[in-house]
């Protein structure tokens, strides 16, 4: 029991990392999609695409360990803000795939708080 929590806390530190660094690309790949793509927009745009995933991969096989915490994680919002990227990334529309990514922001800045009040 010990072993995973500490397998745990591991993803959790790891996570802190990869989330202070797509919090920082969110935003820059909205406005690519909103004022106009670059060569490198779509490999931009499945990176960040992966980093979601794995970080929702992380949240889901730490969420008792995130729970111990006082920053609560909204999880049916965040699935409806997931669920919502899947829709607009579906569609193939930029802007509803930007707005979209924008959306999941306040998200991401949540469970970036929460994983780091849980490895402090």
């Amino acid at each position: 029991m010990e072993a995973n929590r500490m397998e745990q806390l591991e993803a959790l530190e790891t996570l802190c990392q990869f989330n202070d660094r797509l919090l920082a690309n969110l935003p820059t790949l909205s406005s690519e999609l909103s004022e106009g793509r670059k060569s490198d927009t779509d490999a931009y745009l499945k990176s960040i695409i992966d980093a979601i995933n794995w970080e929702i991969s992380v949240m889901n096989s730490t969420s008792a360990l995130l729970a111990e915490g006082n920053t609560p994680i909204d999880k049916e919002d965040f699935n409806q803000a997931i669920l919502a990227l899947g829709t607009a990334l579906s569609s193939g529309n930029d802007s509803q795939t930007a707005s979209a990514l924008r959306n999941l922001i306040p998200h991401f800045k949540t469970l970036g708080s929460a994983a780091k009040e849980a490895v402090s």
